[in-house]
């Protein structure tokens, strides 16, 4: 497929934000990584992102919807730093150019990959506009390099994560699950979660602990009981740390009937587990009445990765 001639003036694709269903973490590196052994679940929580032909060398980008202010409109967002990166290894960015538009709906900065799924969909439209001849793993190996959560994004579904999350294992799910998603009126730094966690944890092992074998069995029978009593994040008690509202919002959370909650990765969502989609509504309309939060949403999963629509 020629790059040269784009399949549409116009590309629309749709990328799910994520939940980790387990989030074990072992020592820092030197690297300054820290080894992850993780659980992901793609949530039906979208970021839409179109992209449409611009002059060559040009990469710009405008941002809609909830929080559209606390993302970035230049060269330093991920899905700008996508395009460029995809263009840079076919052609030359200098050849290529792109307008992005993204409506946000997953929550910035809020431990669910909202900036991982911009830069998933970024790579996806702009392959599809400028017709790169690329295959899905070829676009995982790009997605990498922008970060961690990239190329879950761009997999979808339910996987388990190893390395800094981003060496990936589809993993069997049957069923599906009903989440209410609490955002606090906060924001929480990954990096600052990383360093109070290696502050609380001074003698972590380098290897990350185990996913639990029963979360995974779980899934693969359906459980959603056993998958909920397994439930894991080891950057929980460090997001406390930072927020100690977070905690009762996750008392109140499971007061109101959920099966479990968490953090979500490294926060300050709050994911709560339901039994099914009528308990689900149930427990967002409690949360939502309690005012601990600014927003409660209802997700399920899991959702392919990005797809184009358009």
């Amino acid at each position: 497929m020629s790059a040269s001639q784009p399949v549409s003036d116009l590309v629309r694709v749709r990328a799910p934000g994520k939940v980790n269903l387990a989030l074990r973490v072992g020592a820092v590196r030197e690297d300054g990584y820290h080894p992850l052994a993780t659980v992901f679940q793609a949530l039906s929580i979208f970021d839409e992102l179109s992209a449409t032909n611009a002059a060559p060398g040009e990469y710009r980008i405008r941002v809609q919807g909830d929080q559209a202010h606390l993302v970035p409109e230049d060269g330093t967002n991920l899905a700008v730093k996508a395009a460029r990166l995809l263009a840079a290894r076919n052609g030359g960015v200098d050849r290529h150019g792109v307008d992005l538009t993204i409506r946000k709906t997953i929550p910035v900065t809020g431990g669910m990959a909202g900036g991982s799924a911009d830069a998933a969909a970024a790579l996806v439209a702009c392959a599809n506009l400028w017709a790169i001849d690329i295959n899905p793993a070829e676009l995982q190996d790009l997605g990498a390099e922008l970060g961690a959560d990239v190329p879950f994004c761009l997999l979808g579904s339910t996987a388990l994560g190893h390395g800094r999350g981003d060496d990936l294992v589809p993993v069997l799910s049957r069923g599906g699950y009903h989440w209410v998603l609490a955002l606090p009126d906060v924001e929480l730094s990954t990096p600052a979660v990383f360093r109070r966690f290696d502050e609380m944890n001074p003698d972590a092992d380098p290897p990350p602990p185990s996913v639990p074998a029963g979360l995974l069995e779980g899934l693969a029978s359906g459980d959603v009981q056993r998958v909920a009593e397994n439930l894991v994040n080891d950057l929980e008690p460090a997001a406390i740390s930072l927020r100690p509202d977070l905690a009762d919002l996750l008392d109140a959370g499971r007061e109101a009937g959920a099966l479990a909650g968490m953090v979500s990765g490294s926060g300050p969502t709050c994911a709560f587990l339901a039994g099914n989609e009528d308990a689900a509504v149930r427990l967002s309309g409690a949360l939502s009445s309690l005012g601990l939060c600014r927003a409660v949403r209802r997700a399920s999963g899991p959702v392919p990765g990005a797809r184009q629509v358009a």
